[in-house]
């Protein structure tokens, strides 16, 4: 297997050093718009399986002249999701395997945002699936820790776990702290802006795919390994796009861990307007320019790759359950824990960034290998279980079930 990855951000360059220790593939190319993010994390590593290259995500044409020229047949998309669509074409055209963490961008309905959809997040990747269909190739879409693990969670409930499910829930939650931080995110705030301020999607069988406000249905929930409780609320994210295609439910929802600083935060840039993505004007020594808000926000921040050493505590992924088995009822949670001590003593790569790195790569042995194949446009959903924990086990990153 040859792999070109796009991106070396904090998840890329985790990508690289979970790779590197692991013999499934050939040559991997690391490609990002700032070529020396592209050097450094392949220098990182000292794997003469590895190299460097600069490209734009966002030009269809050089991806897949990169892809050709370096006879790559996966392409690993590692960049923010407003780069999704350009990338699946991009592989699309030359002939590559593609895997993304993030699923193309949803645009809330015009008139009723806060009741009906309007375009779903991967709707645009799942309108070409017959195009990837009757090609053979395979685009596995969503597939980093949430969405991903918490995909594979589902498949392993329905297939091991219970007879009949009346709900998936994705529960995600953390301790973290950041040292010298009074609001320092873990992971890509453009990213959390999106799935935090778009209106939340929650599916249920008897209606399908609905909205609701943002921060709606609060819940606290009890982590596991000491996290302890931390309040959720419903949050746009794609395992609720994802599940219900291959996985029977009567209801599915996504409640993100955010803690009440975080989302009053979030509340006040949107008032400002400064979660926009449309560039405003802005004066400058050079004259006048114009900048996206959202990426001045981003830029005003602490990159999250570089938070490390400052952070401390745990992060959790998982998925909780409620159903029947054998005509009783049970209820499971399935989680994966990281330690930011552990991820950065091991990896040098902060728990939160290393924690959605790790599952891609685990999906990539398993493409390589033969155990996971298909074709079109498919989620980890669709894909049996049981290799990919047992694969994620060996990699050193157990993952839990705690009956609730």
């Amino acid at each position: 297997m040859r792999v070109l990855l796009v991106g070396a951000g904090g998840v890329g360059t985790a990508i690289t050093r979970i790779a590197a220790r692991r013999p499934f593939f050939d040559a991997m190319v690391v490609a990002d718009y700032d070529p020396a993010r592209a050097a450094a994390a392949v220098e990182a590593v000292g794997d003469a399986r590895f190299s460097a290259e600069r490209v734009d995500a966002g030009d269809v044409d050089a991806v897949a002249e990169l892809l050709r020229r370096h006879a790559c047949d996966v392409l690993l998309n590692a960049t923010d999701p407003r780069f999704v669509m350009p990338l699946f074409r991009a592989a699309r055209s030359a002939g590559a395997t593609y895997l993304d963490m993030a699923m193309s961008l949803s645009h809330p309905h015009p008139e009723r945002p806060y009741a009906t959809c309007g375009v779903k997040l991967g709707d645009e990747q799942f309108a070409l699936a017959q195009e990837w269909e009757k090609a053979g190739a395979l685009a596995l879409v969503g597939m980093g820790v949430e969405p991903g693990l918490s995909d594979v969670f589902a498949r392993y409930a329905a297939d091991e776990l219970f007879d009949e499910i009346e709900e998936i829930g994705v529960r995600d939650g953390a301790d973290l702290t950041v040292d010298g931080y009074d609001f320092a995110p873990s992971f890509s705030i453009w990213t959390t802006i999106e799935e935090c301020l778009n209106p939340p999607v929650v599916y249920e069988a008897d209606r399908g795919w609905f909205t609701t406000e943002p921060f709606s249905e609060p819940e606290v929930f009890d982590f596991p390994e000491g996290i302890g409780p931390v309040e959720c609320v419903n949050v746009e994210h794609e395992e609720v796009l994802l599940v219900p295609r291959w996985v029977k439910a009567d209801r599915v929802t996504f409640k993100y861990g955010l803690g009440r600083e975080f989302i009053e935060t979030l509340k006040t840039l949107h008032l400002l307007g400064l979660d926009r993505t449309e560039p405003v004007t802005v004066p400058s020594a050079a004259g006048p320019v114009q900048v996206s808000p959202r990426d001045v926000v981003a830029a005003c921040l602490p990159d999250p790759a570089t938070l490390g050493e400052r952070m401390h505590g745990k992060t959790c992924a998982g998925t909780w359950v409620r159903g029947t088995k054998d005509g009783a009822p049970r209820e499971v949670y399935l989680y994966h824990v990281v330690d930011n001590q552990w991820s950065m003593a091991e990896y040098g790569s902060q728990a939160v960034v290393w924690q959605t790195a790790v599952n891609p790569v685990v999906a990539l042995e398993l493409v390589a290998t033969g155990a996971w194949s298909g074709s079109g446009v498919l989620g980890p959903e669709a894909f049996p279980a049981r290799p990919f924990l047992d694969l994620l086990t060996e990699y050193g990153s157990p993952w839990g079930l705690r009956e609730q």
